[in-house]
């Protein structure tokens, strides 16, 4: 399949190259590498545990393959994404007696308040233009004593302006989470990255011009390191921890 037949089956822009950085607009498990898909699976593995037997909303759900790992779990998932692409390959791939997709805003929802147990939105914050409505929208759609489950990269310092073309904004752990404290009471940070050894940290330390990542020139190094390749990364090969921002890739946090 070429890209634009992809883009034009699953609301998938072909990737986009800012400076020699290629950015991928939507995550499809088949034409994506197991370890990609590992490293966005695993939010949705963590929020499992919060879903048992509730009614989940997915915001932001993308082709819809963490709605149905959630469903594994949840009494029912709503997915819901503002393409309509998207959401056809969801129903198309996902849809099942617990799991039912509809196009719709995030900062936007079309359900009564107090709709759902759990609302989970993971890599969403940052594409739309206006985070601090969609989080609203997810509290104001939340049961009383429910979860928000939410997910961003992880920004040193937050950007208005991020290098990757399809974000509006970029948080540091610190504003993400009092973009969430104007909403929730409780919100627990927690820190997403791979495990990789010793040999592994320092050469990405001594990294500091990023070759590695704009380049891709030493990801062959990583039979030296010792540490797993990205494209052969499973679940095990990633951690989501408490309070473990320093080193983390995304941000996740639980919101009450």
């Amino acid at each position: 399949m070429n890209q634009s037949e992809r883009a034009r089956r699953t609301g998938i822009a072909p990737r986009i190259t800012c400076a020699v950085v290629v950015y991928p607009e939507r995550i499809v498990p088949e034409d994506t590498p197991a370890g990609v898909v590992a490293l966005h699976l695993k939010r949705y593995d963590f929020a499992r545990r919060y879903c048992g037997g509730a009614n989940v909303l997915d915001a932001g759900c993308g082709v819809g393959y963490g709605s149905a790992h959630l469903a594994e779990a949840a009494a029912s998932v709503v997915g819901v994404d503002v393409s309509t692409e998207a959401i056809a390959y969801a129903r198309a791939h996902y849809a099942n007696p617990r799991t039912s997709f509809a196009v719709m805003d995030v900062t936007a929802l079309e359900f009564p308040d107090e709709s759902f147990d759990v609302v989970c939105s993971f890599e969403t914050l940052e594409h739309v233009r206006e985070p601090s409505q969609a989080v609203g929208e997810a509290r104001r759609v939340l049961r009383a004593g429910g979860a928000y489950v939410v997910s961003t990269p992880r920004a040193e310092r937050t950007c208005l302006s991020p290098d990757n073309p399809f974000h509006e904004v970029e948080y540091s752990p610190t504003d993400f989470a009092a973009l969430l404290r104007e909403r929730f009471e409780s919100v627990e940070l927690y820190g997403q990255r791979r495990l990789e050894t010793r040999r592994h940290r320092l050469l990405r330390r001594l990294d500091v011009l990023g070759l590695r990542r704009r380049f891709a020139l030493l990801r062959r190094a990583s039979a030296l390191t010792g540490s797993r390749p990205t494209t052969e990364l499973t679940l095990g090969d990633i951690v989501i921890e408490p309070d473990a921002l320093d080193d983390a890739s995304e941000v996740v946090a639980v919101c009450r």
